[in-house]
């Protein structure tokens, strides 16, 4: 006990601190009225035993032998235990159906960070979980390796607190605020800085080389030639590998991409839409409608409606098999395939039977920034009825999408074409894209998946058909 007094007096409690305010005491009065605070019925010869009898009285005795003086009072606080200085900060909780993570460090130990700085992100199987930093500190130490698997709960680092930026960043800050002095002109810098007499005595000449030049024809000097650049790549007959482990968004993705094949029936359809009417009525209505919702009118929000509306049409394209029944859903909740760079990503549209043009292209914006800036929730991808993947914006012109499990269908659009259709009897160049549905063939027949597709393409062609439904 006297080894940790001496040590520090951070550790006393708050009456203990309180005793040392008090300037030119004696330990044996400021002992005793601290008795009488503890029991001011007892009188001034009692109190002494009755402290003798408190748990504190060896705390109080190693504290007597402390020397005194006029800087005492600045050897104790206030507080008990100055435990604030660091805190250890835990993974955060994760959905339901995520029990585990992949952390990944933004910063390393001794960087100074901010309060909200990402410190590290954790990939799970559908997203990424930013941990931000609770406070500003400097990052004292990481428990988990980079790249390393971790649990809610688990710890990650800890964050010696502090207010105050270093020194070198407040520095840096205060020059890139500080505006760049405004360039002077020659004379008016020899004006500011000629205070004194000007030299009359010309600046000393170079002395000329005594050995003769040597005359070497100009035909005979070559070039040195430049050092090679470096590259990253190897170049002609390199023969390297990298290794580079996989996220756990990708493994995910592998899994329920070959679990979809090893469980479902999958059979592919195709059809081609004519996509002038689509054009014309963008063409016609796409400056008025960015005027009113700040976006331009894209394809996506047609298809989308025309899958809602064949999905009305067929519900057993929107069921899904659960063991041996067969679950139909009132609801319609189509996911939107999205490409990020760490992999591929389905947001759901919820309800879109009963959205217009408008609410659908919202939606799909707001979905695709929470993509590409990696603030998609597990809520965002949860459940979903049909997926729709739009290839063609890559250039794609056929393809054959997989299943999206536990779904039944997926509709792949691709490109769009100017090809020579026949029309009443004439041929015409026309914008046409081919479309694929691959289905379900345990529980959706031919018949209503070939039904599907054409109902999706009368929508698109003549959209006058979802407003007469049609």
């Amino acid at each position: 006990m006297a080894a940790m007094l001496v040590q520090g007096s951070k550790c006393l409690p708050r009456y203990v601190g309180r005793l040392t305010l008090i300037r030119n005491s004696p330990w044996k009065r400021k002992i005793t009225s601290l008795a009488k605070e503890k029991n001011p019925l007892l009188n001034a010869s009692r109190q002494a035993a009755s402290l003798k009898q408190c748990e504190n009285w060896e705390l109080l005795q190693n504290v007597s032998k402390l020397p005194l003086g006029s800087g005492s009072r600045h050897r104790f606080h206030q507080s008990t235990v100055f435990c604030d200085e660091f805190k250890i900060v835990n993974t955060p909780a994760f959905a339901e159906s995520v029990t585990e993570g992949d952390v990944r460090w933004e910063k390393a130990v001794g960087d100074y960070v901010k309060e909200d700085d990402v410190i590290c992100e954790i990939e799970t199987d559908k997203t990424s979980i930013p941990v931000p930093s609770p406070a500003a500190g400097f990052v004292e130490e990481l428990f988990v390796p980079d790249g390393e698997r971790v649990e809610p709960g688990q710890q990650l680092f800890k964050l010696k607190l502090s207010g105050d930026a270093p020194a070198a960043a407040a520095g840096a800050e205060k020059v890139a605020a500080e505006p760049a002095p405004a360039a002077t002109s020659a004379p008016e810098a020899a004006s500011a800085t000629g205070s004194g007499p000007i030299p009359t005595t010309p600046p000393p000449v170079q002395p000329l080389p005594s050995a003769p030049t040597a005359s070497v024809p100009v035909a005979a000097i070559k070039p040195t030639p430049a050092a090679p650049q470096s590259t990253g790549a190897p170049r002609g007959g390199g023969r390297t590998e990298t290794r580079v482990k996989m996220n756990r968004m990708r493994l995910r993705i592998a899994e329920r991409l070959k679990d979809a094949q090893n469980t479902c029936a999958m059979l592919t359809t195709f059809n081609e839409i004519d996509m002038s009417n689509i054009m014309d009525m963008r063409s016609c209505y796409k400056d008025a409608f960015q005027k009113k919702y700040g976006m331009k009118l894209g394809f996506m929000s047609a298809f989308v409606k025309a899958s809602a509306f064949a999905l009305e049409d067929q519900p057993a394209v929107n069921a899904v098999i659960d063991d041996k029944e067969i679950v139909y859903r009132d609801y319609i909740d189509i996911s939107v395939a999205v490409s990020t760079p760490k992999g591929l990503v389905v947001p759901v549209l919820r309800n879109v039977s009963n959205m217009n043009y408008a609410d659908i292209e919202l939606e799909i914006a707001a979905l695709g920034e929470k993509a590409r800036t990696g603030a998609l929730a597990i809520e965002d991808m949860d459940g979903g009825t049909f997926t729709i993947s739009n290839g063609g914006v890559f250039g794609s012109l056929f393809g054959t999408p997989i299943i999206n499990p536990p779904q039944s269908a997926i509709l792949g659009m691709h490109r769009i074409d100017q090809k020579a259709v026949v029309i009443n009897g004439k041929i015409e160049i026309r914008p046409m894209m081919y479309v694929a549905l691959t289905y379900d063939h345990r529980l959706i027949d031919g018949r209503e998946a070939v039904t599907f597709l054409r109902k999706i393409k009368s929508a698109i062609e003549d959209p006058r058909v979802l407003l007469l439904n049609l």
